[in-house]
């Protein structure tokens, strides 16, 4: 029985940009730097630094070149807050692109934008 979800693999076209905007802009800590040696190193960020899931940034072309048969679109991603309107105030002033606050039937939600142009959704679940 699977218990937890662990890891998240985002494949990027600049890991190094895109560590930036998940630390910097997002908010995320870093949680290891990883370098195999042959080519390939890895970052694992996540929201904080005891979080059960963390995500992996690999470099998409890279992975594509080790493992052909990935499939390396970005995943749908949907992240939980308990302040919504400062969580958008801040990714405003970070010129993070978002888009409206929508109230579903799930609670109040925004999508953003990382600067890869990959979007995910941040619901608010207080």
């Amino acid at each position: 029985m699977i218990n937890v979800v662990g890891q998240i693999m985002l494949y990027v076209n600049n890991q190094e940009e895109s560590l930036k905007f998940w630390t910097e802009k997002a908010g995320f800590s870093i949680i290891s730097e990883n370098d195999n040696g042959q080519g390939m190193k890895w970052f694992e960020i996540a929201p904080t630094k005891d979080a059960q899931t963390t995500i992996v940034l690999h470099d998409r072309e890279v992975v594509a070149k080790f493992s052909p048969g990935v499939n390396l679109d970005t995943p749908s991603l949907l992240f939980y807050t308990k302040d919504l309107d400062q969580l958008y105030t801040d990714y405003q002033a970070k010129n993070i692109t978002v888009g409206e606050i929508v109230t579903m039937p799930t609670g109040r939600v925004f999508n953003f934008a990382d600067d890869e142009e990959n979007y995910f959704a941040v619901v608010e679940k207080k």
